[in-house]
């Protein structure tokens, strides 16, 4: 069972969640390059101006452990980067676990990502400008539950633990990522495990998913925010293990 952090984070945010499964699965976290403890000088920008760079890792990753038929576990953005490391490598995964995922942030016609083409360009401009601000910003709003401003100010230190220049240019490849066309691709059974209320993937982005990727599985937890894996940890495992 493979696990991927979002924008922001490392492999620590599955500390509440991996655990579970380590008895029945062998479990691999990592950190994407330009995250945690990875090697930052191996950040290319060319490589990942978009997240096939990423996908191509994450195959990588796969090859060298000899996996095949794995459970990958992917958040937020890395739910796509599954997709895409899926549609590369067939053999690699048997089942996704997407959770909070979106195949686009922005707003299209006929489809809903949550934000307006404008907000997002505020959004990198902000995080561009003032990397320290936009973190302690923008990562309780992205947490949610502020009845437990712990789990914001973790967050905000995840983000400001990050490379600035290098947390600008994930951000915009993030936040500009279209990825809807690759959905029809994926005929991996998925399930896809949705905040009942989450400011960066709305109700609306679960239900385009479930309708675009065969064989998927739409849950929408209690939980909300948009780090279930660190608020409701216990809720995901639930999820996961009636599907894995």
């Amino acid at each position: 069972m493979v696990f991927a952090h979002g924008f922001g984070c490392d492999q620590n945010m599955w500390r509440l969640v991996a655990p579970a499964f380590e008895t029945q699965f062998r479990t691999v976290l990592f950190d994407h390059v330009g995250a945690g403890h990875s090697d930052l000088t191996a950040y290319d920008y060319v490589k990942y101006s978009d997240l096939s760079g990423y996908a191509d890792d994450l195959v990588e990753i796969g090859r060298e452990l000899g996996l095949t038929k794995a459970v990958f576990v992917g958040h937020s953005v890395s739910g796509m980067i599954g997709v895409l490391a899926a549609n590369k490598a067939p053999d690699l995964f048997e089942k996704l676990v997407l959770v909070g995922p979106s195949p686009r942030y922005i707003d299209d016609d006929g489809y809903v990502g949550g934000f307006e083409p404008q907000q997002i360009e505020e959004l990198l401009e902000f995080l561009a400008d003032n990397h320290l601000g936009w973190s302690a910003t923008m990562a309780p709003a992205i947490m949610g539950n502020s009845d437990r401003p712990e789990l914001g100010e973790e967050l905000a230190a995840s983000f400001c633990t990050t490379d600035p220049k290098i947390a600008a240019h994930f951000a915009r490849v993030t936040f500009t990522s279209d990825n809807r066309d690759d959905l029809a691709a994926c005929t991996i059974p998925c399930l896809i495990l949705q905040c009942s209320d989450d400011i960066i993937a709305p109700l609306a982005v679960g239900d385009y998913l479930q309708e675009r990727l065969a064989g998927s599985t739409l849950k929408v937890m209690k939980a909300t925010g948009h780090c279930p894996n660190l608020s409701a940890p216990a809720e995901v495992v639930e999820a996961m293990r009636s599907f894995v």
